[in-house]
């Protein structure tokens, strides 16, 4: 990954920050038509974002809906915690971004869990308890700090790269 190889480079510290991208997504998802109502031309964006992913060796399938991240976010503190933060956020980005699973059903979290050879049982607790609810309140904040309008977003000291980036574009953010 391009940001793990800068991190080993040049000695950085990346902070992964929850962000709210459409937080009133109801539990069992919308449709990218009923989200975006008219305002965008979907399969045009949908298109832009495969190639993106395309150039940049990401999975990447058509969508139809988006769904609530809330709760994989909750989960992503606590698989931090258990390091295994990285190879968990990459298994959400892929059961979204290429299945196009539901990740607000706890059933799909919790598999991805058991596939990570994580303890499923404590997930569940986590999941029923919201014990990382006020570490993803506290990103929410920080990312509205930031002024964090869309994902991804990297920051470094006060200056921003939005959107999926290619490593020179990394290096041009921190003027290396």
């Amino acid at each position: 990954m391009r940001t793990e190889q800068l991190r080993r480079e040049f000695g950085l510290n990346l902070r992964l920050t929850c962000f709210p991208l459409h937080p009133e997504t109801p539990e069992q998802g919308q449709s990218l038509e009923q989200l975006f109502a008219g305002r965008l031309d979907i399969p045009a964006m949908l298109a832009r974002l495969k190639q993106v992913a395309d150039s940049l060796g990401l999975p990447f399938d058509e969508r139809t809906h988006t769904y609530n991240s809330r709760r994989a976010q909750e989960l992503g503190k606590w698989a931090e915690q258990q390091g295994a933060g990285e190879a968990f956020h990459q298994a959400v980005y892929h059961a979204y971004f290429a299945q196009g699973l539901n990740i607000a059903q706890p059933e799909i979290l919790l598999g991805i869990v058991e596939e990570l050879g994580l303890a499923t049982q404590d997930a569940a607790e986590v999941l029923h308890q919201q014990i990382y609810a006020a570490a993803v309140d506290a990103d929410w904040q920080r990312a509205q700090e930031l002024g964090i309008t869309a994902v991804p977003t990297a920051v470094y000291e006060k200056r921003k790269l939005v959107g999926f980036a290619d490593e020179a574009e990394y290096r041009r953010l921190i003027h290396v």
